[in-house]
């Protein structure tokens, strides 16, 4: 039998405690949502300060892809770390290199790849639009509302989801221009097929009206939207996109900093539409934790860059590449498909909530990447953005730690290795946490 999952008022004395203190030291920037105060945690469980147990089905922002300290993983870091902590890219280390030959034998291109290893998803988008404008000599790119990409200039220039990243910020990186993100449950254009006519917008309105399509470099898309709401592209936009940028000699970039590593039931989430694109970020999932991010080109582009082009100085890190080679190894072997297998039961046990609770406007997601849209009711669709905070902090209450994500939708991203049991206790805290805050003004 589980230990009972409050066994304190929360936050309890110690997190309270801790609260306090790092209040005057710490920036107040972070968007945190409810006082979680780790203190361990094992695959799925989390415990905190005052010894609270949690099922943590936020993993760190779908970082902690094999689950909290999984052994082997565990294991590979103190391997490495007793070998050496740091050694610049300047030079080479077997970790790094065994690192982008594991990315070749996945074969996420079709054809041979190099890898530039970084620390962090932003830093992976950095990349590779460099990559893109250094290969192309264009200026331009064109991007998608609701996008997350990261914060740094560069990246930050992308990002659409929230208002409140870019405030305060401009100007960023120039030469970004918007479009739709094709959304059938919430359309912002006209037609039945969303994604046909966001290429019909980008071809017939976008390019004939304001930007030259031959000074585009790159279009940088989310296979599955993330911080936009956990948005799964209709079928056959991705190969619309891959067909658009063939056309006009645009590059396609895939950031799967989110959804990539078996996050979505295939080590890429691409790969369910069997479009490649010509450079891939990754990042979050890749390294269990460990800070470890990856721009992934086409050979025949990245070998383009000149000495001293670009590079940094932790990249490669051979601890976080020990992480990521088991990871890799883990998400191969088992758990991409127990992503998709549980991913699907979760899928199943959310639309019966559905059906008991008419503020669950949509269930979407693939593997265990899944989103539920809260609304105020079923004819207007309108967002329910309050209802949605009130949840997330009722499952805290209730030991079920959860993001959101777009306007009002709570995403589902636990560990790959999330087991049936572990989805149905989650279920039956989230029904409580639902009731809660439905009765909660």
């Amino acid at each position: 039998m589980h230990p009972p999952h409050i066994r304190t008022e929360l936050p309890g004395p110690k997190a309270r405690a801790l609260l306090e203190r790092d209040r005057p030291v710490s920036s107040p920037s972070y968007p945190r949502d409810y006082p979680f105060v780790m203190a361990r945690g094992r695959g799925v469980e989390v415990w905190d300060v005052d010894g609270n147990r949690f099922l943590d089905f936020a993993a760190g922002i779908a970082v902690c892809s094999t689950g909290h300290a999984h052994p082997q993983v565990v294991q590979a870091i103190k391997d490495a770390a007793d070998d050496f902590l740091h050694i610049s890219s300047d030079y080479w280390h077997e970790r790094m290199t065994r690192l982008g030959e594991r990315i070749n034998e996945l074969n996420p291109m079709g054809e041979p790849v190099q890898v530039l290893a970084c620390q962090s998803g932003t830093e992976s988008v950095e990349g590779a639009l460099k990559l893109a404008r250094y290969v192309t000599g264009r200026p331009r790119f064109l991007g998608f509302l609701g996008g997350f990409h990261g914060r740094s200039m560069g990246s930050l220039a992308f990002t659409a989801s929230k208002y409140t990243q870019q405030a305060g910020f401009f100007p960023t990186m120039p030469g970004v221009t918007h479009v739709p993100y094709p959304n059938p449950y919430r359309p912002l254009l006209a037609g039945a097929e969303q994604g046909r006519a966001t290429l019909d917008y980008i071809e017939n309105v976008l390019f004939q009206n304001n930007v030259p399509a031959a000074e585009v470099a790159a279009v940088l898309v989310e296979p599955i939207q993330g911080e936009g709401g956990y948005l799964v592209p209709p079928d056959g936009f991705l190969a619309g996109l891959r067909a658009l940028c063939d056309a006009h000699g645009i590059l396609l970039i895939f950031d799967e900093v989110q959804c990539g590593i078996g996050r979505t039931g295939k080590m890429f989430a691409s790969e369910h539409w069997g479009v490649r694109p010509d450079i891939m970020t990754l990042a979050k999932g890749l390294g269990s934790g460990m800070p470890i991010g990856l721009v992934v080109a086409k050979k025949r582009l990245m070998e383009k860059w000149k000495r001293g082009a670009h590079g940094n100085t932790y990249g490669g890190n051979p601890i976080c590449c020990a992480a990521a080679l088991a990871t890799l190894e883990l998400v191969q072997r088992e758990y991409a498909a127990n992503a998709a297998a549980v991913g699907t039961y979760f899928m199943t046990r959310l639309a019966e909530l559905q059906q008991r609770f008419e503020c669950i406007g949509d269930v979407r997601g693939k593997g265990l990447m899944i989103g539920v849209e809260l609304i105020t009711d079923r004819a207007s669709r309108k967002p329910a953005a309050a209802l949605c905070q009130r949840v997330l902090t009722r499952a805290f209450h209730n030991g079920l730690l959860l993001l959101s994500c777009g306007i009002s939708t709570v995403r589902f991203i636990p560990p790959l290795m999330v087991s049936r049991a572990q989805v149905d206790e989650a279920v039956t805290l989230l029904e409580a946490s639902l009731a809660e805050a439905l009765v909660e003004k």
